[in-house]
């Protein structure tokens, strides 16, 4: 539990600052346990959404120099909570209704209504380019032809096989991107598709410039280039993870603040989690693992473009990526036990 203590302290702050906002907005206990109650639930909602976000980073930080990794650890969550919980919707509110990011806060702040009208009215455009980021991610996992390690070899080891094609990953995204687009109508159309190509395009950049600064950094031993990469890459990914939480978020609140609240706890734990994940070296004891997080992220990733179309409750979202989480991590327990002959 120590890994996880000042995310216990994190959660009291939250909740009592999310009993104060209640209070002030509605002066009386009842809207004071109201608003704690949501920051709880949201808190949750974040946690069961992005535990395979911490499982993927814990993948990608016991790579990096301690350096990075505490800057990951410590910048990161900054940016995590404050840039994508809190200035990320202002910017599509900004952008959507034509007004300055300063206009949107204080939007938020006195027509808190309006402010989440206009947030949820982007999910079609939020969907396709975090689905599509999403979806190259674990593709590009599954599809590595040098990937030796199978969990549902019936699934990974045809997968694997076809990862001999150039770019197999980004032509398949493209398919599901036209096909999801061909279930919509007018200018949501467009709209979904242009989202889904930078989704894409940003995962083309980030993929690019992450081989670029490996290769400088095993050339020149500079391992900061190294870090850089992985550091901006690990930003993208948490980015794409965050977009179903924060536009969910708004089904039980149309607080800004209480929902930055919630969703910067849950944010808290994950980061614990991942400090934990990477010290205990779990990825390693637990070798299947790390392939349920995949799993867990294509699926997210469908859901994002299925929620494009049709709304899909985020609890359903955290409950497909848990399941594949939990049935990894049993699977690795009974592997663990035959090898032991136990």
């Amino acid at each position: 539990m120590v890994y996880f203590r000042n995310s216990f302290l994190v959660t009291l702050v939250g909740l009592a600052l999310g009993a104060f906002l209640g209070w002030e907005a509605e002066r009386s206990f009842i809207g004071a346990l109201s608003s704690m109650f949501i920051v709880a639930v949201l808190a949750i909602l974040e946690v069961s959404l992005s535990f395979d976000n911490a499982v993927v980073n814990a993948s990608v930080l016991k790579t990096m120099t301690p350096l990075w990794r505490h800057r990951f650890i410590t910048w990161g969550i900054a940016i995590a909570v404050f840039g994508m919980r809190i200035v990320f919707p202002l910017i599509i509110v900004a952008i959507i209704a034509r007004i300055d990011p300063i206009s949107a806060l204080v939007m938020a702040a006195s027509h808190p209504d309006e402010y989440s009208r206009v947030l949820i009215s982007a999910h079609v455009t939020v969907s396709a380019f975090g689905g599509a980021f999403l979806a190259m991610v674990g593709l590009k996992h599954f599809f590595n032809q040098e990937k030796e390690l199978h969990w549902i070899a019936i699934v990974e080891r045809p997968l694997t096989r076809l990862g001999r094609i150039e770019a197999v990953e980004l032509g398949l995204v493209l398919l599901l991107l036209y096909f999801v687009s061909t279930r919509l109508m007018g200018r949501e159309q467009v709209e979904f598709l242009v989202a889904g190509l930078f989704g894409l395009v940003t995962y083309i950049a980030v993929d690019g410039v992450s081989a670029l600064l490996h290769v400088e950094a095993a050339v020149t031993k500079e391992a900061a280039k190294s870090g850089v990469a992985s550091f901006l890459y690990l930003e993208v990914l948490d980015a794409s993870f965050s977009f179903d939480g924060v536009i969910g978020a708004f089904a039980l609140s149309n607080n800004m603040f209480i929902i930055a609240i919630g969703l910067g706890v849950g944010a808290m734990f994950v980061r614990s989690l991942t400090i934990m994940l990477v010290e205990h070296e779990t990825l390693t004891s637990y070798r299947y693992l790390e392939h349920g997080a995949f799993y867990a992220i294509i699926a997210l990733a469908v859901m994002m473009f299925v929620n494009a179309v049709t709304h899909v409750p985020e609890i359903v979202t955290g409950l497909i990526g848990g399941a594949f989480i939990i049935a990894a991590f049993f699977d690795s327990l009974r592997f663990n036990r035959r090898a032991r002959g136990t």
